[in-house]
């Protein structure tokens, strides 16, 4: 939790800025940080500031990949989402002036809850980890319900051709980040753009799309099993349902022991209280008032393109010094896997229907 020398922040002068943008607390305007090691692309900090506990995340430092990084956008959509069925955390400010700590961030409130690091809730017993899986995908389905407009979301993204223009963004920032050659990444980036569902277009398919929605970024009711915060916003946009919930599926796909980040792949699942794959889908789909899902194999395809084009991008941060974890070389191989897991999804060896 200390702070990493890469990431040490002026305290003096963010001291004086948070005096004048948060409550007096208990007057003493003392200033302490810890640094959390989740938050791989933007480094994300515990404030003490006042007696009173917030959360401030920033974007790094160094050179920065075009559109990465957009703690602003994160502060935007939570702001649009306070008064609706989504749970966010309480938000304070947003500072854009880079002199007061380097980079552009935001300071939020601190919640007191459960966070589920690994999707195999091996915390939890095995009768209630199943009611974790169906909040999640409660949840997921609340935020797709939103009216993005009514929320003064109308300029939050383009409502059109969101699958194409997503392949290209990261078809673009997985070129800009390479390291070496991987053929099965460029085989899937040409699949998907030559087998795009036909209705990616359709007004019910196109929602807000959290981006990043996994188990481990939502905090849960340290009294209950219900989600009390929803967290990592900056991948959000106005984008396609079925795209945001194939995201979250992939933790089935990932090996149980893998690190940083394990997965359900390879469990015993009716064992351990948890919804195979299908029952996975089938809550969602409950969940969303969604009766088809037959192009649910595309986006999983799709997903496994969009996280190895991220991860490529942590690795290479990783490399050039700025990647705001540890543990961010180490995913290099995970690149890799996540191509082919996505080839095997384009030619049928894996399917969800």
């Amino acid at each position: 939790m200390d702070v990493r020398p890469e990431h040490s922040l002026d305290e003096g002068r963010l001291a004086a800025f948070l005096a004048e943008h948060l409550p007096a607390g208990d007057g003493s305007g003392r200033l302490s940080l810890a640094q959390f090691d989740a938050g791989q692309s933007n480094p994300t900090y515990l404030v003490t500031f006042g007696g009173r506990r917030y959360v401030l995340r920033k974007k790094p430092p160094g050179k920065l990949l075009p559109s990465a990084h957009a703690v602003d956008r994160e502060y935007r959509i939570m702001q649009a989402l306070a008064d609706t069925e989504v749970p966010v955390p309480s938000l304070r400010v947003l500072c854009d002036d880079d002199s007061i700590i380097g980079t552009m961030f935001y300071v939020m409130d601190f919640i007191e809850g459960r966070v589920f690091k690994d999707p195999a809730l091996p915390a939890l017993p095995t009768g209630d980890r199943g009611r974790v899986f169906e909040t999640a995908t409660a949840t997921l389905a609340s935020l797709h319900r939103v009216d993005w407009r009514a929320a003064g979301l109308e300029d939050y993204g383009k409502s059109q051709d969101y699958i194409a223009r997503q392949i290209h963004r990261w078809s673009g920032q997985y070129e800009a980040s390479k390291t070496e050659e991987i053929p099965a990444m460029d085989q899937l980036t040409r699949w998907l753009s030559d087998n795009m569902p036909s209705d990616v277009n359709d007004p019910r398919n196109v929602t807000i799309a959290h981006g990043d929605f996994r188990i481990d970024n939502m905090i849960y009711s340290p009294d209950s099993l219900d989600p009390i915060a929803v967290l990592d916003w900056e991948l959000s946009t106005i984008g396609h349902p079925l795209s945001d919930f194939a995201y979250c599926a992939m933790m089935y796909f990932i090996p149980a022991k893998a690190q940083p980040s394990p997965g359900l792949a390879g469990l015993n699942l009716a064992e351990h209280g948890l919804p195979s794959l299908s029952e996975f889908v089938a809550m969602y789909a409950a969940a969303a008032g969604r009766s088809d899902i037959s192009a649910m194999n595309y986006y999983m395809a799709f997903s496994k393109f969009r996280m190895a084009a991220i991860l490529q991008g942590v690795y290479k941060r990783s490399l050039d010094g700025n990647a705001s974890s540890r543990i961010a070389g180490q995913v290099g191989e995970f690149v890799k896997t996540f191509a082919k897991a996505g080839l095997m999804f384009s030619d049928g060896t894996f399917r969800v229907d």
